[in-house]
């Protein structure tokens, strides 16, 4: 998904929970700042493939699949907060229904999937989704400010 569904699904979630302070900063922490290993894989993918949009390269590391959890988990109970879990969560289920390459257990399993929907093209994917979180975060906004 991109980080636009992602930042709509976090922010109906930080909305929805009537987030404030840590929670909210640990909320769009782990429901987008985990892309932040994209800019650290940019120079990788243009020395590998240039400036060519290569559909397959794989962009993701550890800190983006459910291996994740064996820190987030941990961390969580550090600030006292089920919140990293839960927005991590949806990070990925996200993630997960789109067609690229990913690697649950990387770097203890080689193992690959491409997640699930993936008879459904992405792009019908992607735009379904946008327009339920952008629905529902205008709904929510509307009904918190309005009613």
């Amino acid at each position: 998904m991109t980080i636009v569904t992602h930042f709509l699904a976090t922010t109906l979630g930080v909305q929805a929970m009537g987030l404030e302070g840590q929670d909210r900063v640990l909320a769009y922490a782990f429901g987008m700042g985990v892309d932040v290993d994209h800019a650290v894989k940019a120079p990788f993918y243009l020395r590998a493939v240039g400036l060519k949009n290569k559909r397959d390269y794989y962009w993701r590391s550890s800190l983006q699949e459910p291996v994740a959890l064996l820190w987030i988990i941990p961390l969580s109970f550090f600030f006292g907060s089920f919140v990293p879990v839960l927005f991590f969560a949806i990070h990925v289920a996200m993630d997960y229904s789109v067609y690229f390459e990913k690697m649950p257990f990387y770097p203890y399993s080689p193992y690959v999937t491409r997640g699930w929907l993936v008879q459904v093209p992405d792009r019908v994917k992607e735009g379904i989704l946008f327009t339920l979180l952008l629905a529902s975060n205008l709904g929510l906004y509307w009904v918190r400010h309005h009613v």
